[in-house]
């Protein structure tokens, strides 16, 4: 076993006193590393390709939001998950994006250890980057497991995080209609 990350499991394994060689974790540490590759595919995620170019010129001049997108991530700081939904608008300035690279930005960023505020952070800011619109606004809602199943095990509690660019930072009206939309 040359795996780093199957090595790894294996300690841990060992660490917890449990029997390696028991049949139900002997394929253990292959499966957790392929798990973690899989959850953490995002740090090689090429934004080009995530958008594929599919931008569009247009005329529209209102809010295009994409909400209710369902996010997994690892909390940086217990590798246990996180999970729950965002919600992202922009207001195009002459260009849109196909509405299927939100979602696929969500999730290259979700797919990395994280915490929650630089995770909403960096997709409002990518996209705000590359489609260079008029403002973005993204808030996402998650449970945190590691709130949940450890620590102080409050079982109920949701965090909200919120990042607004341009017109949804600038113009309250802006601001106060995205988060009456998503409400809904």
């Amino acid at each position: 076993m040359k795996d780093p990350l199957e090595t790894a499991t294996l300690q841990i394994l060992k660490a917890l006193g449990e029997n390696p060689e028991r049949e139900g974790l002997r394929k253990t540490p292959q499966r957790v590393a392929r798990a973690l590759r899989e959850i953490t595919s995002g740090y090689g995620a090429d934004m080009d390709k995530v958008f594929n170019g599919a931008f569009f010129k247009a005329d529209y001049r209102e809010m295009v939001i994409v909400k209710d997108i369902a996010f997994y991530s690892l909390c940086e700081h217990h590798m246990l998950p996180f999970f729950g939904k965002a919600h992202v608008a922009y207001i195009p300035n002459g260009r849109i994006v196909g509405l299927s690279k939100i979602p696929r930005l969500v999730e290259a960023f979700a797919r990395r250890l994280q915490v929650q505020e630089r995770l909403t952070e960096e997709i409002a800011g990518t996209l705000y980057k590359v489609l260079k619109p008029r403002g973005v606004g993204v808030v996402m809602e998650a449970e945190h497991l590691c709130v949940s199943m450890r620590g102080v095990k409050n079982e109920t509690s949701f965090a909200t995080t919120s990042a607004m660019l341009g017109s949804f930072r600038a113009d309250h009206k802006v601001r106060a209609e995205f988060l009456d939309l998503i409400k809904r």
